[in-house]
């Protein structure tokens, strides 16, 4: 109930005022049974803006963080996304990962839509990153299709470290759903699932018109020299001012 009341009544209403999102390709969600939407991830702003434009409930494997966070701060947003039926996903490791695909095909199996980012992480720069396997998994065991989606401009309203997203119109976009019935029973064969993986982060890049990366967006960034700090600026001696000459008055 706290999710149709967050998308109805108290969250909903004032992000469509606020972003006026466009909405392109909304007929390519199926009206009833599973499908999985698999989207580019630019913002903490997506986790709530595409929910807003659909017409289904959907349920996001959103990053065990969201759960864990300290302080008043950290049980409110674990608060929130408990409430709003989301699903931690530990990306530790592969039996993490594993346990991610079970409580995803669980959703699937339920006849619900699922969300997920299958770049596994925001991408810090905008560019679009290349997708883990475990969607194609998820996929081709549930036997549903994908829906590629693609949002743009969140990553200009709120990027990596904003809290406050900038008041601008942003695009959420679908493609037609990708069909990999042909992979039936093939889940487990590597090359399948990284070809399937592949074909689904090609749509996503042809709908949202990213630069794409061939490299995990958590192994680059893991790998990117951290910001040097901008030293303070020296204090000027009081002495100093005696010995500069004075300006003129303008006349």
């Amino acid at each position: 109930m706290f999710y149709y009341l967050l998308k109805h009544v108290l969250l909903g209403p004032l992000l469509r005022l606020l972003f006026r999102p466009r909405t392109e390709g909304l007929e390519h969600i199926p009206e009833t049974g599973a499908a999985i939407v698999a989207g580019n991830h630019l913002s903490f702003s997506d986790h709530f803006l595409m929910p807003a434009v659909l017409k289904r409930r959907i349920t996001f494997l959103a990053k065990q963080e969201y759960f864990t966070g300290p302080g008043l701060k950290g049980r409110l947003t674990a608060a929130f996304f408990r409430s709003a039926g989301q699903i931690p996903v530990d990306r530790s490791g592969k039996e993490a990962g594993q346990a991610a695909i079970r409580e995803g095909l669980q959703v699937l199996s339920r006849g619900e839509l699922l969300g997920i980012y299958p770049e596994g992480t925001r991408s810090h720069d905008g560019r679009l990153y290349k997708g883990k396997v475990g969607v194609a998994v998820m996929a081709l065991k549930a036997g549903v299709p994908v829906v590629p989606c693609a949002m743009v401009g969140t990553f200009e309203i709120q990027p990596p470290g904003k809290v406050v997203p900038r008041i601008r119109r942003v695009t959420v976009r679908f493609g037609e759903p990708l069909d990999f019935s042909r992979f039936a029973g093939m889940e487990n064969e590597k090359a399948v699932v990284r070809a399937v993986t592949d074909e689904i982060m090609y749509r996503i890049l042809d709908l949202s018109g990213q630069e794409y990366v061939d490299e995990y967006a958590a192994a680059v960034k893991a790998a990117a020299p951290a910001e040097p700090e901008t030293p303070p600026a020296p204090d000027r001696p009081r002495g100093l001012r005696r010995l500069l000459p004075r300006r003129r008055a303008r006349a």
